[in-house]
């Protein structure tokens, strides 16, 4: 589910990341930086190891130098060995001692740091569960991913209202540089979901590279949300309604799918033509949803400026050309086509 490259803007979004990677990483740094400032001191005080005086044997040895040297980096300071000649004393008052500082330095900076960024991204994350609302969810980031996003986009769906999650730090990376809200964690996994504030959601899309993922993804949504409408792909046929069991409401087959328009673009390539057009948003013609309005109340499909294609009453959608339809009765939700324009 990893993203392709994609045209990048100003880095508006927001990463609710499942796992930091970041401060690991720094303190990995600093723990390197660490360990060359104790190496420094001990190399320091092993060259001069004359001046040094041990009060068990008046010898000082290679490990007897990082004795010293842990013990005086860390401020502990026991006594049991001290610098005894005036060039092992200037040494410590001017290089030993400031390394002890930087040495201190790097090891609290390290904490605070990462207790601060821990902290601040707990408040962005809290402040952003504060008041997300209605959004929806894409769970995988990959080229199914990116479809619906740009769909949801070109229907009207603000940035802010969309959250990926996906496991790829780089798809996440992508999806923030369009201003959309990423999180890095399996969408199988009920506390990843719960960040995605999964039971404030108004949709969830599962665009999961594999079958079994999606199964898993959309029982664990359905568990955490009931109501929430579930659109789930499925790679291969026979795993449509395994998808429709485990708790999906739309289950869109994706091979099969393409199987067909292959199928069609041999004797009716205008078909499938049409059927680029229908399923691309923004362009051309366009598919909509929408509930008959006062005005259309009364009146047949055919009746109305828009091209009706469905008429789902009480539950039940009816094809255009059913003699069910009748006239439009309130509260009828219409599949149209209208022009983008």
């Amino acid at each position: 589910m990893a993203g392709d490259g994609g045209e990048s803007s100003e880095h508006t979004g927001v990463v609710l990341a499942h796992v930091e990677v970041s401060p690991t990483r720094q303190v990995l740094q600093r723990l390197v930086a660490a360990t060359l400032v104790l190496l420094l001191t001990v190399a320091i005080v092993y060259v001069d190891r004359e001046g040094y005086r041990d009060n068990l044997d008046g010898q000082v040895d290679l490990l007897d130098a990082f004795y010293y040297t842990t013990v005086t980096l860390s401020t502990t300071g026991y006594g049991d060995i001290t610098p005894a000649s005036d060039t092992a004393r200037l040494v410590n008052l001017a290089v030993i001692t400031p390394l002890r500082v930087l040495f201190l330095i790097i090891l609290i900076g390290t904490t605070l740091e990462a207790l601060t960024t821990r902290t601040r991204e707990e408040f962005r994350i809290r402040r952003w569960r504060s008041r997300v609302r209605q959004h929806v969810i894409v769970c995988g980031y990959g080229t199914k991913g990116r479809s619906a996003i740009r769909a949801l986009q070109a229907a009207g769906t603000p940035p802010d209202r969309i959250v990926v999650v996906d496991t790829d730090p780089r798809a996440i990376e992508e999806a923030n540089s369009l201003g959309l809200t990423g999180i890095v964690g399996d969408a199988g996994r009920a506390d990843v979901l719960r960040r995605a504030s999964v039971e404030r959601a108004r949709a969830v899309i599962v665009a999961a590279n594999r079958d079994d993922a999606a199964v898993l993804i959309t029982l664990t949504v359905r568990q955490l949300n009931p109501s929430v409408p579930i659109t789930t792909s499925v790679r291969e046929e026979e795993n449509a309604t395994l998808l429709r069991q485990s708790g999906a409401d739309t289950v869109i087959t994706t091979s099969a799918t393409a199987g067909r328009l292959l199928g069609l673009s041999t004797d009716s390539p205008r078909v499938v033509s049409v059927i680029e057009d229908l399923t691309t948003g923004g362009t051309g013609l366009d598919l909509f949803q929408r509930t008959a309005t006062t005005d259309e109340v009364g009146l047949g499909p055919r009746q109305l400026r828009d091209v009706v294609l469905s008429v789902t009453r009480g539950g039940r959608t009816l094809r255009f050309d059913d003699p069910l339809i009748g006239t439009l009765q309130p509260e009828d939700v219409l599949v149209v086509v209208r022009s983008h324009r």
